[in-house]
């Protein structure tokens, strides 16, 4: 049993506080992964405030099949999916994030590194929303191939062959651009 699923039952026991430690912990990763779907970080943001709602007010069953972390991606993912449904009903279109750039001692050098994260962004914005999910639930949240196909609802087969076919895609369009990266 990891630490969100301990805060979770001490929630649901009567310990308002445990919501927020879960809250807390998971608040960052989550809209992080929600917005590969968005490409909207406050509607991101909207819809993991939507996933910590649904866990104080309608307290689904934590049953224990997968960790506490996994679940509430699913969770999320399930209102991602819902809300873009909604959305495209209405048609709205999302908004490019905009960036700052800081300037240090060799503003040169800064400025081509924010380039370049500027053009793997833009990359990995481009990618299919579904080479967008496995990238940012392995290489930025950390998840494990089993974790991941429970969250996306596939085999861990289909999420190796998703990860590498993104990774291969990703690669390409970076090169394109002139990034060579050498971690694909």
């Amino acid at each position: 049993m990891d630490n969100g699923s301990r805060s979770y039952d001490r929630y649901l026991n009567g310990d308002d506080s445990a919501l927020s430690e879960i809250v807390h912990e998971y608040k960052d990763g989550l809209t992080l992964y929600l917005n590969t779907f968005t490409n909207n970080l406050y509607d991101a943001e909207e819809i993991m405030e939507e996933t910590f709602y649904k866990l104080a007010y309608k307290k689904p069953k934590f049953k224990g099949k997968s960790s506490f972390r996994t679940w509430l991606y699913s969770i999320g993912r399930n209102l991602a999916i819902d809300y873009l449904r909604k959305r495209s009903r209405h048609s709205a279109e999302s908004l490019e994030d905009h960036y700052d750039l800081k300037g240090n001692e060799d503003i040169e050098l800064n400025y081509i590194k924010e380039e370049q994260k500027k053009m793997i962004h833009k990359a990995i914005h481009d990618l299919r929303s579904e080479y967008r999910q496995v990238i940012c639930l392995i290489y930025l949240e950390g998840f494990d191939t089993s974790e991941t196909a429970r969250i996306m609802h596939k085999t861990n087969r289909q999420i190796t062959n998703l990860l590498y076919q993104a990774k291969k895609v990703l690669k390409k369009e970076l090169e394109k651009g002139g990034v060579s990266y050498e971690g694909l």
